[in-house]
């Protein structure tokens, strides 16, 4: 039989997807009942439920039997395989790549993590992501033969243009780029984007309402972010939409490996204040040791992160200026860690606002971790 492709595609795939969101609101039921609820013929069911069923994205519960009467034949009911990953978001760090699976209904069902060196090529970072989908799939029973969609996130730009990767990010020596790979593994349509503008996403949809106006920022091994307008995502012309980590944040800076100076990532991303804090004679490795020094009040410490914090609600406010977000959210362990950053953000941006003006954006610390990304990149599936 030929596959369905154009306008058909279109409308066996939204049949398909009532399918799925009937019997997860409802549970188990039959062919029969599928097609009264949803007002569709039993032959279009029977097609669909019949491929779903092929797929591993539902299976057969139980029979109608107990609750029949007469002598017809019993009617087999249908579920949701729980089993079943049906989405899947990667989000690959400058270190680590974090992985999220989720169910038809969008609930994560499955995560992890794996790490890699900051310089890794593009062959060992998906050879880790790849491997980390089989582990997590093992560990929780899961299989990916009804798999929808999968959202990668990527650092770095991202062309809004056939969604190809940077040529510095994504691109491997024999042309094939990441998402190439992904679709040769799972045959599921692959959506790409910036990591951090999928974070936004998910922390905007994380907001009670979900969705709304918001300008997001993160603090991690560099510093990015992103823009959601009225609960959608703004990429902008060829995709820097949200790159906040290269806006100049302060004169006469040091050098920004994107061939500027004083860029925001170089003063508040979590390396950076690692380094200021050692150049004045407080050596701190990692944040753990960052947080002892906070938890002890170091007036050093203290010091680096309200100028971190002043340079973020600096470059923060001039968003707000432009974009009038009802939201600001920022991102990164290190602003979980220490408070006096965000507040000094939060403080710096309320001194920037326009005078006069009633009202100025929440400004909140993220709070969905660092599954964030991976999160939004499921969300924008």
């Amino acid at each position: 039989m030929p596959k369905p492709n154009g306008v058909h595609a279109l409308l066996r795939q939204t049949h398909e997807d009532r399918v799925l969101r009937v019997l997860r609101e409802r549970g188990a039921l039959a062919r029969g009942e599928i097609a009264r609820r949803l007002g569709l013929s039993r032959t279009t069911v029977s097609a669909i439920t019949s491929d779903l069923l092929a797929r591993g994205a539902i299976i057969v519960a139980d029979t109608d039997a107990a609750e029949r009467s007469g002598s017809g034949r019993p009617a087999e009911r249908l579920a949701l395989d729980p089993r079943a990953g049906q989405y899947l978001g990667v989000d690959f760090g400058h270190r680590r790549v974090r992985v999220v699976v989720a169910d038809a209904s969008h609930d994560i069902v499955a995560s992890g993590r794996a790490g890699y060196d900051d310089g890794a090529q593009w062959p060992t970072r998906l050879d880790a992501a790849l491997t980390l989908i089989d582990d997590v799939a093992r560990e929780h029973g899961l299989h990916f033969g009804a798999l929808q969609a999968i959202g990668i996130g990527v650092p770095g730009p991202v062309s809004t243009a056939g969604l190809e990767l940077a040529e510095s990010w994504g691109r491997m020596s024999s042309g094939v780029t990441v998402g190439d790979v992904f679709q040769d593994r799972f045959s599921a349509p692959v959506i790409i984007d910036n990591n951090m503008r999928f974070a936004a996403l998910a922390e905007a949809m994380n907001l009670p309402g979900g969705g709304g106006d918001v300008v997001y920022a993160r603090l991690a091994d560099g510093v990015g972010g992103g823009v959601v307008v009225a609960g959608r995502l703004v990429t902008g012309a060829v995709g820097l939409a949200g790159e906040l980590g290269h806006v100049r944040a302060v004169d006469g800076g040091l050098g920004c490996r994107c061939g500027k100076s004083g860029c925001l990532e170089t003063v508040a991303s979590a390396p950076a204040v690692l380094a200021t804090c050692a150049a004045r004679g407080v050596a701190v490795a990692d944040l753990d040791e960052l947080a002892l020094q906070i938890e002890r009040r170091h007036p050093v410490v203290d010091e680096v992160l309200r100028e971190a914090g002043a340079a973020l609600g600096r470059v923060l406010a001039a968003s707000a200026m432009v974009l009038n977000p009802a939201h600001i959210i920022i991102g990164g362990e290190i602003a979980r860690v220490a408070p006096a950053l965000v507040t000094a953000a939060r403080d710096t941006l309320h001194f920037e606002r326009l005078p006069g003006s009633a009202t100025a954006p929440e400004v909140r610390v993220a709070e969905l971790g660092d599954d964030d990304g991976a999160i939004g990149a499921i969300a924008a599936s």
